[in-house]
């Protein structure tokens, strides 16, 4: 992951600003708001969390996968890595 570093504070802040948003879903719920405000607080999490994820696949695309110079062992693993996780998120 380190080719991660270079995003680093970016993809941080990423994970900051949905930490905030989980916490006004769990304020929301705390303060009885209406299942329609909660629901489009959920949903603005999920947005977020799944930007995050296509920024990071994205880069492991590009890193694991399709960047020149990789042999065919690396390239397999980093697809199967992504595979993975692809398989996990759809379920």
């Amino acid at each position: 992951m380190g080719h991660l570093t270079a995003n680093k504070n970016d993809l941080l802040a990423r994970v900051k600003r949905i930490a905030g948003q989980v916490a006004a879903v769990e304020r929301g719920l705390e303060r009885d708001a209406g299942c329609a405000d909660i629901l489009h607080l959920v949903a603005a999490v999920r947005g977020a969390v799944n930007g995050l994820l296509d920024e990071i696949v994205v880069d492991h695309l590009h890193e694991h996968v399709a960047r020149p110079g990789l042999s065919d062992a690396e390239r397999s693993t980093g697809a199967e890595e992504l595979m993975t996780v692809i398989r996990r998120y759809v379920k």
